[in-house]
């Protein structure tokens, strides 16, 4: 039997959404004052977070260099294969750079744990990390994020970029899903 997915209920609305991540730009830009950025963003879940947390830190004066990179631990599943893959590079180099990196979600830590080791090894001056959603209760690899928007139980999650199989990143908010077999039982 397969799992059939379903849309649960909203956990933050794009109104929380929009004000947690002023509210980080905040904290970035007090923390990096003026020093020039290059912000990261892991693809692909992160690209509706990253935009916005960009647009944000112009608010506050702060113009990082944008780019981006391809890694992934899920695939088309719902939990992580434990295995990082590095599908797309950077364009830009990081060597002597100030990192800020951003991902969607925290989980098991190995994919930003991995993205970081990367850019350590090829030059970054620092790394900081900048995540939407943190699920401390599945982290496998020893690493938290510097600055987070909301801390989540174990829970699926979709909307604002997150997605089930290329689906419901379209969502202006961040929704919980439910999976069923196929007979109806949780």
């Amino acid at each position: 039997m397969s799992a059939m997915p379903h849309l649960d209920q909203e956990l933050f609305s794009a109104k929380e959404i929009r004000a947690r991540i002023n509210a980080l730009a905040e904290d970035i830009a007090r923390d990096y004052g003026t020093d020039e950025i290059l912000a990261i963003s892991i693809l692909k879940g992160s690209f509706v977070f990253t935009a916005d947390l960009i647009r944000a830190l112009a608010g506050h004066q702060v113009h990082p260099l944008v780019d981006f990179m391809t890694l992934s631990s899920y695939g088309s599943r719902s939990t992580s294969s434990g295995t990082v893959t590095l599908h797309h590079e950077l364009s830009l180099p990081v060597d002597g750079h100030r990192v800020l990196l951003i991902d969607d979600i925290l989980d098991t830590g190995l994919t930003l744990q991995t993205a970081c080791q990367l850019l350590t090894r090829q030059g970054a001056r620092d790394v900081r990390t900048c995540v939407l959603l943190d699920k401390p209760s599945r982290r496998v690899a020893p690493i938290t994020a510097n600055y987070t928007g909301f801390q989540i139980e174990n829970v699926f999650v979709v909307g604002y970029g997150l997605d089930y199989n290329n689906r419901y990143r379209h969502l202006p908010g961040l929704v919980s899903m439910k999976f069923e077999d196929s007979s109806g039982a949780p």
